[in-house]
């Protein structure tokens, strides 16, 4: 089985009861539950629950403790609205009792209005980046295998950030751009498509908040504390979109990331922000 399509069934959930769910773990010998995985998996959980007249538009996220690959991963939903013209539903991701992580999404029913979007900035094509796992392994990351694996079914090509490939922003000191997609083609379901994206939202947007900095892993220590999306526009996980990254700000050991996602068309999708641990080690 390819690896996009050990993705695929790694959203596909197992109904436990009504609104209660259990989500299975890929083959992994990484001691921690990747956190876009838990995010996709609790989102796949709310749309199940929701009639299919209403899609995600929005969902806001903490990570409490981090997941235990060894055994499955349970999903309560609790249904906290349906109106007319929109949904809401709360997530609680549990292991051995107790919650890991809690997702609050938000579905609305498709309507017309008015439209406007930031532009695209001016970037290189995906097929001219590089690729991010082989830059790991360049800079002397030692999880770069580890995180090959766990990333195997999306593909990431590299165009820069602040202090190698972008041109210089005074305004914005910690920024950092890259292409992603599924590499695999997934089919016309747009849920499965907001959930793939959803799992590859977790990856590399805690690093922008290093792009300011010459620190990187192991001497700091990183973990995501929360998670947002909210999306704008339908679109496909499995065509290559850029992940516009920066931070504006980092202190108090945490750092603060936004990021804009377009197609290739210059189509704004959705915007995604993270704030999480940026530790410096001491010894």
């Amino acid at each position: 089985m390819t690896a996009a399509r050990e993705l695929v069934e790694l959203l596909d959930l197992e109904t436990l009861d009504t609104n209660l769910f259990r989500g299975r773990q890929p083959d992994t010998d990484r001691q921690r539950v990747f956190g876009g995985q838990v995010a996709a998996q609790a989102l796949v959980a709310g749309i199940r629950t929701v009639d299919a007249a209403y899609v995600p538009h929005s969902l806001h996220s903490y990570f409490l403790r981090p997941g235990d690959t060894s055994v499955p991963i349970v999903y309560d939903v609790e249904a906290l609205r349906d109106g007319r013209s929109f949904a809401t539903r709360r997530v609680v991701a549990r292991q051995h009792g107790r919650p890991i992580y809690f997702q609050t999404a938000n579905f609305q029913r498709v309507e017309e209005g008015l439209e406007h979007q930031d532009v695209m900035p001016t970037v290189i094509p995906p097929e001219e980046g590089l690729d991010i796992v082989d830059l790991m392994r360049r800079a002397g990351n030692d999880e770069a295998d580890a995180l090959a694996k766990e990333w195997a079914s999306l593909e990431a090509r590299y165009v820069g950030n602040s202090q190698q490939g972008l041109d210089e922003d005074p305004a914005r000191p910690s920024r950092a751009r890259m292409w992603i997609r599924v590499q695999e083609e997934l089919g016309d379901d747009q849920q499965l498509h907001l959930a793939a994206f959803t799992y590859a939202s977790d990856m590399s947007l805690l690093g922008a908040t290093l792009a300011a900095h010459d620190r990187r892993p192991p001497e700091v220590m990183m973990a995501s504390l929360d998670h947002a999306i909210w999306f704008h526009r339908p679109f496909r996980a499995d065509e290559w979109w850029l992940y516009d990254q920066h931070s504006p700000s980092a202190q108090g050991a945490r750092g603060l990331a936004f990021a804009e996602v377009y197609t290739r068309d210059g189509t704004l999708v959705a915007s995604v922000a993270q704030e999480g641990l940026i530790r410096l080690r001491t010894r």
